[in-house]
């Protein structure tokens, strides 16, 4: 189900949670939990993994992980502060030290003048209070978006943990 380089990325990912006794949760729009799947791929990954959060609709967003309506209005679904919000909605719902989100425009549809298909954000959110977002644009069809979303999320935790 998923090849050897994202189940490398998710080894790697769950430990360093380990070693710092961190529990992890995700939030994910585009993604479909693609990250929650891979990191759950691994036998013994329930010391770490809490829960993962498919919040694909805005009002699944607003309703399971307290985004605003108002951050989605005023920015979108696919935004930097809406990212932020999910990982931080997804941090205060569950008892984890780490949470990742994911929103983005997979395609073929659903692009705008600003907002291309491909586009992903990401949000990391640490118990201590900080939360930063990443903003990337992948190439290729749905399949490849997604794809490559997976792995810069476990990537971006990967660092995240060795901070």
């Amino acid at each position: 189900m998923f090849g050897a380089e994202t189940l490398t990325l998710a080894q790697a990912v769950l430990d360093a949670c380990r070693a710092r006794q961190w529990r992890l949760a995700t939030a994910e729009s585009c993604t479909g939990g693609l990250v929650a799947g891979a990191l759950t791929a691994i036998a013994g990954s329930s010391d770490v993994i809490e829960r993962g959060f498919v919040t694909y609709s805005n009002e699944a967003k607003s309703e399971l992980l307290g985004v605003p309506p108002e951050t989605i209005a005023a920015h979108g679904a696919i935004s930097a502060e809406t990212a932020a919000a999910m990982a931080r909605g997804a941090l205060a719902r569950a008892p984890v030290d780490l949470a990742v989100s994911v929103t983005g425009i997979a395609g073929p549809g659903g692009a705008t003048p600003t907002k291309p298909v491909g586009l992903v954000l990401f949000g990391l959110a640490r118990r201590d209070g900080e939360c930063r977002t990443e903003r990337r644009v992948f190439p290729g069809d749905r399949s490849l978006v997604r794809q490559a979303a997976l792995e810069m999320a476990l990537r971006l935790l990967d660092s995240e943990t060795r901070r």
